[in-house]
């Protein structure tokens, strides 16, 4: 069964759990070196569990009034292909729009944008480097998903 658990801030064992998954696909798999910074002291951080197994996470911020910023989002690479990361999204926009946001963001590697496009997202801007890796910035209104979306509150959610 698949658990799906926010807690804000890095002192938690779901920040703790989300790093781990960080540093095997950003850092490890993928080559990143920069993978804390400043956000993750404010920001919103969220695992997707297997049966107590973290398997995918992302971390969501304020970017300004009524914005929310998508980042960090990393499926185990055994877990790619079963939707886990539409669930993750999906559970992304339910918390923004529960915090009040009208719109999210984030800045996708350019090799994933496929992905988000997919999700609803449409890219804007340049293309821009972050450590060496090709980015475009992408954002989905949020306000066409409604309240019936919304997940209310901090406590642990249940999923599938």
């Amino acid at each position: 069964m698949l658990v799906v658990n926010w807690k804000v801030g890095k002192d938690n064992p779901v920040f703790e759990d989300a790093f781990l998954i960080r540093k095997a696909v950003f850092m490890d798999e993928q080559g990143f070196s920069d993978e804390i910074d400043s956000l993750d002291e404010t920001a919103w951080h969220l695992v997707i569990y297997d049966n107590a197994r973290p398997i995918a996470c992302g971390r969501l911020f304020f970017e300004e009034e009524k914005v929310a910023h998508v980042g960090r989002v990393a499926v185990l690479p055994e877990w790619r292909g079963k939707h886990i990361g539409a669930l993750l999204m999906k559970e992304m926009e339910d918390k923004a729009i529960a915090l009040g946001c009208e719109r999210i963001r984030l800045g996708a590697q350019c090799r994933a944008s496929g992905f988000y496009q997919k999700q609803g997202y449409q890219s804007f801007g340049e293309e821009y480097l972050d450590e060496g890796c090709p980015h475009i910035m992408m954002e989905k209104p949020l306000s066409l998903l409604g309240d019936a979306n919304s997940i209310k509150g901090e406590k642990e959610n249940e999923r599938m």
